[in-house]
């Protein structure tokens, strides 16, 4: 069930965007009705709006793009008909850069829609436990949305209160240290309140298992392996609790039948009727090679991502095609493109999928438990069982498991296996950057001709606009 289709719309009124760009140009937005935020039913409609900012395109195109697109998995296939998109795929992106300036006001927008759940809600007379749940899952999305913020760009303001007035605004950076407690603290407090499922209508909302797990990946990012081994353990040696496991195949992961099943953390979702759908189906569809489907080949993946899976690799094909067969006809395309957003349910219709994006995924889990041992100790029989798991369900054998290999070699696999189990899931340059290899391996990935990479460039400039408005905000080095 797609929560986000159960929105009262109203709340729109009270719930701002944190852009100091709009605030100025709609003061009279600063005000939150003083009327709403009374009852259950309010409540609820101000969490789902918290929600609703990932809907339409926050995961499926901003995070797609910032995350995928300086990579070396993929390359753009709208020639020069978005100049902002050749500038981050050859790193030649400035302040001014479209997609950097609307990451920055989109997610702000997200944590004061969360700031407002947080200061409106504990003042509601509603169930206590039904409370603390809402008040659980905006900690948890505040913590998501700083936690992507303080990766792309670094120090970031922080705003902890709904934004009412524009005196509040102009604030200054906060250290990337103080930024990481911040979403420390805030998913803290949502592993405690958070239930550990959902039914019915309310699948797809954060959970207790999602915050311990996303918070393991704040301490895997942070280098805090003892701390990364001990959070993601709560979950792997209680699995059945939580009631994850990896799907028998790679590619239920995508569809939207099993989609919600027990390898799905924690998702963005997506439905086509009544209107929010997952747009990366026509943007990465083959343009006018198949009768019917007419996409935009706007992200096409490299012919090194393609190489870099086994033919064996059942994830290749679930996440990668060559052709496509429709009424019994096969139409091969020259180059590979992206499948894995691909619905089959949707294809005669509008080229709009109804597969979500995944944030987080149980595969995720047990990769990121197996590299926080393997920096701890070196790969042990833990860290095998963990990551072979992930391989075996790729393989379809116990053939290729990873065996005898030392630290140094462990840790590749890992890197390895990162990139071919996520592909298109927005991970890959945060995995580069958090590894020390963004640098590296672009200036070595030469398929889509020179890249302008540079040190500063594991930083996304402060969007210009923000510092035009905001003169407390100083620039990134090299920008």
């Amino acid at each position: 069930m797609k929560i986000y289709k159960k929105l009262l719309f109203i709340i729109s009124l009270g719930l701002l965007n944190n852009s100091c760009e709009l605030l100025k140009e709609e003061p009279e937005h600063i005000l939150v009705s003083e009327n709403f935020y009374k009852t259950p039913e309010e409540a609820l409609a101000s969490i789902n709006a918290v929600y609703q900012r990932f809907a339409p395109g926050m995961y499926n195109r901003i995070i797609n793009v910032m995350a995928d697109l300086p990579t070396d998995d993929l390359k753009n296939g709208q020639g020069m008909n978005n100049a902002f998109l050749i500038d981050l795929e050859y790193y030649n992106f400035t302040s001014e850069n479209t997609f950097a300036g609307q990451t920055w006001m989109e997610h702000y927008d997200g944590i004061n829609r969360a700031n407002v759940v947080l200061s409106r809600v504990p003042t509601v007379t509603m169930d206590e436990t039904l409370k603390q749940r809402i008040l659980g899952e905006a900690h948890f999305l505040r913590a998501l949305f700083y936690f992507n913020l303080v990766r792309f760009y670094g120090k970031v303001p922080i705003v902890t209160s709904d934004t009412r007035d524009l005196n509040n605004l102009n604030l200054e950076r906060a250290s990337v240290d103080e930024v990481y407690a911040l979403i420390v603290e805030d998913l803290k407090f949502a592993e405690n309140n958070l239930p550990v499922t959902y039914t019915g209508a309310d699948l797809g909302r954060a959970t207790k298992g999602a915050a311990k797990i996303l918070l393991g990946k704040v301490y895997l990012t942070r280098k805090e392996w003892s701390n990364a081994v001990q959070k993601l353990e709560e979950v792997i040696k209680n699995e059945a609790t939580y009631k994850y496991d990896l799907h028998a195949n790679y590619r239920d992961n995508f569809v939207p039948a099993t989609e919600n099943g027990k390898e799905m953390v924690f998702s963005v979702q997506f439905m086509e009727n009544p209107g929010q759908p997952n747009g990366m189906m026509i943007l990465d569809a083959p343009r006018t090679r198949v009768p019917g489907l007419t996409g935009q080949e706007a992200d096409i993946p490299t012919l090194d991502l393609y190489n870099a899976y086994k033919p064996e690799d059942t994830r290749r094909d679930a996440t990668l095609f060559t052709s496509l067969t429709v009424n019994n006809k096969v139409y091969t395309f020259p180059f590979p493109l992206y499948y894995k957003y691909y619905d089959a349910g949707a294809f005669s219709k509008t080229a709009q999928s109804n597969v979500n994006v995944p944030i987080l995924r149980y595969a995720d889990a047990l990769i990121m438990y197996a590299e926080a041992l393997n920096e701890l100790s070196g790969p042990t029989p833990e860290a095998y069982t963990a990551i072979n798991r992930v391989r075996r369900r790729a393989f379809k054998d116990n053939l290729h498991d990873l065996a005898a290999l030392n630290q140094t070699s462990f840790r590749e696999a890992v890197y390895a296996e990162r990139r071919l189990e996520f592909a298109k899931e927005g991970q890959r340059w945060f995995d580069l950057v958090r590894t020390g290899r963004l640098l590296t391996v672009m200036q070595n990935h030469k398929e889509n001709g020179t890249i302008n990479i540079k040190p500063h460039h594991v930083l996304y400039p402060v969007p210009q606009r923000e510092r035009d408005i905001n003169a407390k905000l100083d620039q990134n080095d090299g920008y």
